[in-house]
């Protein structure tokens, strides 16, 4: 696994260990980046299936100020500083092991505003429906923000929520991906 794009451009990042966290493959998060970007001035995120912090991690190379990284894994949350450390990114970053509802609730609590955040939960338990809902209730997502959602293909997601809808969606083999604007969006 690599950093595709950015300042860190071509450095090396380490998968969790074991099976048990799928890495979005460098062909689908340059895709991804694709869609959304590629470069940003500025931002907050939220990486919130964090795995190794592969996603954050490529938006703070692309221009992010700051990314919240959030797993429940033991392993993923030790991966996640482990690359940030390795890149020098400790400093922009905050790393949580948590659940996702409860991290999404913690966030809103302190008043966090994100301009992107990531979904990419495990295929088999997907909620992405009921984090979306959450997402949209919590006020979460500045106006001109994005939600990533990375799915299995076969995965069926509203077109919209609340103010959310569906900007754009792509297939990559077995991975689906969908983009959360809010209406009204300059990009949605």
């Amino acid at each position: 696994m690599r950093v595709i794009s950015g300042v860190y451009k071509g450095r090396a990042i380490k998968a969790v260990p074991g099976t048990s966290t799928r890495p979005t493959t460098d062909k689908v998060k340059e895709s991804i980046f694709n869609m959304v970007g590629p470069y940003f001035e500025g931002g907050i995120g939220l990486d919130l299936f964090a795995g190794s912090g592969g996603l954050g991690i490529e938006a703070l190379s692309r221009g992010f100020d700051r990314l919240v990284f959030v797993d429940r894994d033991f392993k993923a949350i030790q991966t996640v500083k482990a690359n940030l450390k390795t890149l020098g990114l400790e400093k922009c970053a905050e790393v949580y092991r948590n659940d996702a509802e409860r991290a999404l609730y913690a966030a809103s609590k302190r008043g966090l505003r994100f301009d992107a955040i990531f979904l990419d939960p495990p295929y088999q338990e997907q909620k992405l429906k009921a984090l979306l809902i959450m997402i949209e209730k919590t006020n979460l997502l500045n106006d001109n923000g994005f939600i990533l959602a990375e799915h299995a293909k076969e995965v069926v997601l509203p077109q919209e929520t609340g103010e959310l809808h569906i900007s754009r969606q792509e297939i990559y083999g077995l991975t689906g991906v969908s983009i959360y604007r809010k209406r009204g969006n300059r990009d949605g």
